[in-house]
């Protein structure tokens, strides 16, 4: 199953711990298909941190979504996330945005990302990469999304 990801990382050599995710998720998750270039943004939710550098993945994977959660959880911690505030500064973090065009909504997992409409940081990487795929449920493409956003955080290709 294609399932889109997107990394972030606003603590340390974060260049370094993006490519350290995107091998692990290779190893773990699925083969890379298509990656965006790195992008540096704006904090968003708290913005009193430093800048992120966000970049989004394709991914093939045969495990479930659950499973996708539980591999890029343990990504997160096995490079060194601790999670102390939502929204915070953080070494690296790893977001489900998409898993096809499925539709899901647990206590621990919603797919596509509740947000993912609303952040910048997010719908400019994804417009590399995807521009035509359409939401599931807003049945709009990267790029309409993008066109409605109206998070004006500064996004720019590192």
């Amino acid at each position: 199953m294609k399932t889109i990801l997107l990394l972030g990382a606003n603590l340390g050599d974060r260049p370094h711990t993006l490519q350290q995710a995107v091998d692990l998720i290779a190893e773990r998750v699925g083969a890379v298909v298509r990656q965006s270039g790195l992008y540096e943004t704006a904090p968003w939710g708290v913005t009193d941190q430093p800048a992120y550098l966000n970049q989004v993945l394709a991914v093939e994977t045969d495990l479930e979504p659950e499973a996708v959660l539980v591999q890029t959880q343990a990504i997160e911690h096995e490079l060194g996330r601790v999670r102390l505030e939502k929204w915070g500064a953080r070494v690296i973090d790893v977001d489900i945005l998409y898993y096809g065009q499925l539709v899901l909504q647990t206590e621990r997992l919603s797919i596509p990302h509740p947000f993912l409409h609303q952040r910048r940081f997010t719908l400019v990487p994804l417009a590399e990469i995807a521009p035509d795929f359409v939401h599931p449920v807003l049945q709009k493409t990267t790029v309409e999304l993008l066109a409605e956003c109206e998070d004006t955080g500064e996004v720019l290709l590192s």
